[in-house]
């Protein structure tokens, strides 16, 4: 039989717009769990949709896409510690039980605490999400309650059980002092770069985009539907912090029978308006980067001699002609 993809939840209002501050990409990890003898704790954390390999067991029974602990004979319950790639303010929690439905935790909740070494487990933690009723094979969204600026987490499940994954929607807090005053990398997820729409992505994860590192596959990445009609596709992106463009890197991956033939960018400083009305906006900003030829599999990189100078930005559009696929983008400049 083949393997089951976890259908996608559908967001509730405060989560979009957010990034997963609890996603490899961003340098996040699992680092200390109480157990994890059935399925082990990074799983939870992957970006990917948990999958379910119905014929597929290991050693310790069957396989299962996520963290799940063995089952607790004795008081108390399971917990598992989450390093953030970076400080983050959060505003709720996605505790996806997929494909758990007899080994689910009847419950969990959320601890945040601030440091720059792993906490120990009677450190000053804050529940910021109490202890919230699961159901199994489903998405639990739990808003935050307490704000503030965290750098680990703890996820506690009651008593023990499984967790497909943990999506923690919130944004980044960049520390610009220690930036500096040099050029930077203003389109990074890690730095609050993010993607506000598209007109298509059939294929990949948009947010990969601004990820880290290069692509590993042809899925990390933005990817169109093949185009059967005028035009080109387009994916709109906001910066972590308005500035002034130095560099862009265009970086087609794995992309070699798929990648644009063209691409550009159109760039402005947005003030007003919402995310929403950003999409109308965007077709009359002023061009950055005229349409250039793209290759397979390569890094383009295009300097000032390359860039329109259109002054301070806070939005970009990257146009791709026609369609096709882009692994990662990248935005250096210097902080307005």
């Amino acid at each position: 039989m083949s393997d089951i993809v976890a259908a996608p939840a559908v967001l509730p209002d405060w989560a979009l717009g957010k990034i997963n501050l609890a996603s490899p990409r961003l340098g996040a990890a699992a680092i200390r769990c109480t157990d994890d003898f059935f399925a082990p704790m990074a799983r939870m954390l992957q970006d990917a949709p948990a999958v379910f390999k119905p014929d597929v067991y290991d050693d310790n029974g069957k396989w299962m896409d996520g963290w799940e602990s063995i089952r607790r004979r004795n008081a108390g319950h399971d917990w598992c510690i989450v390093r953030l790639g970076g400080p983050g303010r959060i505003a709720g929690v996605d505790f996806d039980t997929s494909h758990f439905t007899g080994n689910y935790p009847r419950a969990a909740s959320l601890w945040a605490c601030t440091g720059a070494t792993p906490p120990e487990e009677d450190a000053g933690w804050t529940e910021i999400v109490p202890a919230t009723q699961l159901s199994g094979n489903a998405h639990t969204f739990a808003e935050a309650t307490v704000d503030g600026a965290w750098t680990f987490l703890r996820l506690n499940i009651f008593p023990d059980g499984g967790m497909a994954r943990l999506r923690v929607y919130g944004d980044p807090l960049p520390d610009w002092e220690a930036a500096g005053t040099g050029v930077i990398e203003l389109s990074a997820l890690r730095n609050g770069g993010r993607v506000l729409g598209w007109n298509d992505a059939h294929y990949g994860d948009v947010w990969a985009l601004l990820s880290e590192g290069r692509p590993v596959n042809m899925g990390d990445g933005w990817e169109t539907r093949r185009r059967r009609e005028p035009g080109h596709d387009w994916l709109i992106l906001a910066l972590g912090a308005p500035g002034i463009i130095e560099r862009v890197e265009l970086d087609t991956g794995h992309y070699r029978g798929n990648y644009p033939d063209r691409a550009g960018l159109q760039a402005a400083e947005v003030r007003f308006g919402t995310d929403d009305s950003i999409i109308t906006q965007s077709m009359f900003w002023p061009t950055l980067l005229e349409p250039q030829k793209m290759h397979p599999a390569q890094i383009h990189e295009f300097g000032p001699d390359s860039l329109n100078a259109i002054g301070t930005v806070t939005h970009l559009k990257l146009n791709i002609f026609p369609d096709g696929g882009i692994g990662r983008l990248r935005i250096w400049g210097r902080r307005a």
